[in-house]
Parts: C-alpha cells; structure tokens; sequence
C-alpha cells in the first residue's frame, strides 16, 4: 500500500492535544507544539533546543513541556517511519495506538540498556510498579542533537465478534537507525502513560511531549 505522511510539514491540522492526561484540556486547547525549518542543539545550553522559522519539522515548545500530540488518522497494522532529535538527557515516546511505547531517549553512551532506554520497549505500569518491558538488543543512539530514525512494523491487537481481545499487540521489528533492536516482541497490553481507554483494533499514533525537548519529522505509516 502507499505510505501516508501523517506531517504534511507544514501544520498540525491534522493532529490533536491530548485529552486524558493531566492537562485537562480540551480538543482545541492550546499547545506549544510548533512547525520550524531547522532544529539544532544549544552550543550554550546542551539540554536545550535552538530553532529557525521554516517548514519540515515540528517540536513541542521551548519549554520542551507540552501536553502529548496525536494523529486525527487511526492505524492497525503497519509499518512507521520516523525522525526524531533530542538534546541532552531528554525523553519523549512514539506511542504506536496512543498505547504502546517506543522510548525516545537521549542514550548516548549508555551501557547498560534497560527498558527505558533509547529504543526501548517501555513497561507497563500496574498497582504502582513496572511490569515488562523490553531493553534494545543494541545501543543505536547519536549523540544529543543529531536526527535519528524509527521503523516500526506493528501489529495491532486482535479482537473476536464479541470484541474480546484474542491476541496482543506485537512489535514484529523495530530497526533503529538501520538496525534491528526488536523482534517479534509482544506486549500484554498498553505501557506505562498510554492514552487512557481500551485497547482497540485501530487507534491514532502519538507522541509524546511533555519529558523535554524534542523534534520529530519524516513521520510516514503505510497501512498493511
């Protein structure tokens, strides 16, 4: 199938503040979310973002603390792209159905890999404490403010006529900056911070905007 650009680069007609979260705001509610030409790392603060007017990226504020965006369009299975930049020590996710996350980190030089590292398949959260998850195979990190890149193969929940889930979701690869980090990996249900709700057979893609500065671009889902 064709791919679909999910950012068309220049606005985000297209894309909504997160509802259910601790913003409490509604679907027009402002954001700080922000289209700009080019994004680079502060040479005077390495944890911050410095940025110039244009198109083909946006980023989630100078502040770097926004509520979470997501996509009008709802997927099942597929395969995503995706670009992202990330200055010193910061934290976002690419939740693929609003539910199931894929860490963005700045892991540069980890060495210990665990589940909230870069790449990451991150926990879920149930009575207080983190269940599951699953650590990169390989640390593929940049350092901070370099563009890096996600593609995701998923497969969404199933569900029978009765609208029982018969089979979890599952992460068939995940290839970060051109290798492979995940495969085949299933996950029991939504990990910790999803959009709240049920799990469902599609559902929007979002990402995650209130851990710190981020910037995505490139953002393509082909159907499958």
């Amino acid at each position: 199938m064709t791919s679909i650009q999910l950012f068309n680069g220049i606005d985000l007609d297209n894309w909504r503040p997160r509802e259910d979260h601790h913003y409490l705001s509604s679907r027009e509610a402002s954001h700080a979310w922000t289209v700009v030409g080019e994004v680079s790392l502060d040479q005077q603060n390495p944890k911050a973002l410095v940025i110039q007017a244009g198109e083909g990226i946006f980023y989630n504020g100078p502040e770097g603390r926004t509520p979470d965006l997501y996509t009008e369009y709802q997927h099942g299975d597929c395969r995503l792209q995706i670009e992202f930049l990330v200055p010193q020590g910061s934290n976002s996710g690419v939740y693929m159905m609003g539910k199931y996350e894929i860490q963005v980190f700045d892991s540069w030089g980890q060495e210990e890999l665990t589940f909230g590292a870069c790449g990451g398949i991150y926990s879920r959260w149930i009575d207080g404490k983190s269940v599951g998850g699953s650590p990169p195979r390989l640390n593929m990190s940049r350092p901070p403010g370099k563009w890096q890149s996600y593609e995701i193969i998923f497969q969404a929940p199933r569900f029978d006529a009765r609208g029982l889930k018969v089979a979890n979701a599952r992460f068939l690869q995940v290839i970060w900056n051109g290798e492979t980090v995940h495969q085949n990996v299933e996950v029991e249900g939504p990990t910790r911070a999803a959009m709240l709700g049920q799990e469902t057979a599609t559902a929007p893609l979002m990402l995650q905007g209130d851990h710190g500065p981020v910037a995505y671009r490139n953002v393509l889902i082909e159907p499958n």
